[in-house]
């Protein structure tokens, strides 16, 4: 009983206390309901005066928005009816200047009208003239053809003629004075570049021949050259290739060959011998064999100092010992070694001035020779024999054209190979360089005089000044004065083309004409 009773009191207990919190939490949800009503309320009345704030801010900035709007609509209306006030006052300008310009071209076209009319009574009376002119003409002429006996085509030929020789004179002249500027000029430059070069360029005048003369320290050593029954000097000579004169001249004999090689091979050999005193077969042959080989490497060296001394670059070893051997060569009494080191100076020297490749100038003029340094064996002129050894040894086209060309055996490509020619001229034309034998000299000369004297109107031909100039006396009533340019310049022409000479040639043609009377 008394646990039915505690479990009911329990369950009203429980029922109130959920009545209870079921109330507490009404009230509590009122409240809250309460309060958000007030905030809402509040919120609501701050909204509403915000709102309130901003449609007044608004409505202002809409009052001002338009005032300003109204005002520049205002000033543009103003400047667009300025604009159109001073487009209109240009108008009534540009309509009063067309109304002026109408007016002036309404007097001009009337003085045209006016001035149309002068010119046309101008033409009438011109005509007129023009007539009385040429009728005048026609009676001038014909009283002309009665008095000189010469009808009209007669005397205009004569003109003509007349006329056709003054313009052959005036054009003859002005060409003679165009040349002689273009001369001048030119002459100016290449006298100053190559005398440049040459003051520039010292060298030795050397002269080889083909004999070589060996001192001897008494004359008895003449007896044992010649060894028992000349057994000593015959294997000499079959051992070198050259003839040993041995004659009157005291304590010298002399060695006689044209290969300047074998020449210095024998002497070198010969004073070796003559030094150590021991002469015979087997030590000639030993002593030959091993001057032959001292002499390769002298023509090695010689080659390579060649090459250090002018400051190329490297050159293949054949073609230093063909310039090696140059030293033993000579052309028209002139060491050629010594020639190809004057022409590659001048050419170095020469292109500098010209702005071209000094390396390449000077190279191009110690090989241009390397074709009298080899032997019989090639066939050819020596420019195509170096031409070809050039090409071989791998020189350059520009090397290879010079070499070939120096000499005008083909045309040259590059202007190293003109520059070649001229230096190969200089240094072969200087005083001293060349000898000439006094056959050479004489047909030389009288080929000059032969040449000069195949043109028409030559009265006599002088060569003078050992072949340096020719001087032609013309006969004066067959060519002119101005003709005498024009023949000088023929003459120096075909002497160019015909004739072989070192330096050049000066060409004088004289004209003159005398008077003669006697009175008795």
């Amino acid at each position: 009983m008394n646990s039915i009773i505690t479990i009911v009191l329990y369950a009203v207990i429980s029922t109130i206390l959920l009545f209870a919190g079921y109330f507490l939490q009404k009230i509590k949800t009122d409240k809250k309901i309460q309060t958000a009503e007030t905030k809402a309320e509040k919120i609501l009345r701050n909204a509403q005066a915000k709102s309130k704030e901003i449609e007044e801010k608004t409505r202002e900035k809409l009052e001002q928005h338009k005032k300003t709007q109204m005002k520049e609509f205002i000033e543009e209306t103003r400047a667009q009816k300025s604009h159109l006030d001073r487009w209109e006052k240009e108008l009534e300008r540009k309509d009063e200047e067309q109304k002026k310009t109408k007016n002036f071209l309404s007097q001009k076209e009337k003085n045209l009208m006016s001035r149309e009319k002068e010119v046309q009574e101008q033409k009438e009376e011109v005509m007129i003239k023009r007539k009385k002119y040429t009728d005048l003409v026609e009676i001038t002429n014909k009283r002309l053809e009665t008095v000189s006996r010469m009808t009209r085509d007669d005397a205009k030929k004569i003109i003509l003629e007349e006329a056709k020789k003054e313009s052959e004179n005036k054009s003859i002249q002005i060409e003679n004075e165009i040349i002689s500027e273009a001369k001048k000029r030119a002459n100016k430059s290449a006298q100053k570049i190559i005398t440049e070069a040459i003051q520039r360029c010292a060298t030795d005048n050397v002269s080889e021949s083909t004999v070589s003369t060996v001192s001897l320290p008494s004359e008895s050593m003449k007896g044992r050259i010649i060894g028992r029954e000349g057994r000593n000097i015959r294997a000499f000579e079959k051992a070198t290739g050259i003839e040993i004169i041995i004659d009157d001249t005291p304590e010298a004999v002399t060695l006689s060959c044209f290969d300047p090689i074998k020449r210095e091979i024998a002497k070198t050999s010969l004073e070796k011998l003559v030094k150590d005193g021991r002469i015979h077969p087997a030590r000639i042959e030993e002593i030959v064999e091993k001057t032959k080989k001292e002499l390769e490497d002298r023509i090695s060296e010689t080659g390579e100092n060649t090459i250090f001394e002018l400051g190329l670059s490297k050159i293949n070893d054949e073609l230093v010992k063909m310039v090696g051997k140059l030293k033993f060569r000579s052309s028209y009494g002139q060491n050629v070694l010594q020639h190809s080191k004057e022409v590659s100076y001048l050419m170095g020297l020469m292109a500098g001035e010209l702005g071209l490749d000094i390396e390449t100038a000077k190279r191009a003029g110690i090989l241009h020779d390397i074709g009298k340094g080899m032997s019989q064996d090639y066939s050819g002129s020596h420019a195509e024999i170096g031409a070809t050894a050039a090409r071989k040894y791998g020189e350059s086209p520009i090397i290879i054209n010079a070499i070939a060309a120096h000499h005008e055996e083909i045309e040259p490509e590059t202007p190293f190979a003109v520059l070649l020619q001229a230096a190969d001229a200089i240094s072969g034309a200087r005083p001293g360089a060349r000898k000439e034998t006094l056959e050479a000299y004489i047909r030389r000369v009288e080929e000059l005089e032969k040449i000069a004297s195949s043109f028409t109107g030559i009265k006599k031909v002088y060569s003078i000044q050992a072949g340096r100039e020719v001087r032609v006396i013309v006969q004066p009533d067959t060519i002119t004065d101005n003709g005498t340019r024009e023949l000088a310049t023929k003459v120096a022409k075909k002497i160019e083309e015909n004739l072989s000479y070192p330096g050049e040639i000066k060409v004088t043609v004289i004209r003159e004409t005398r008077a003669v009377e006697h009175a008795q």
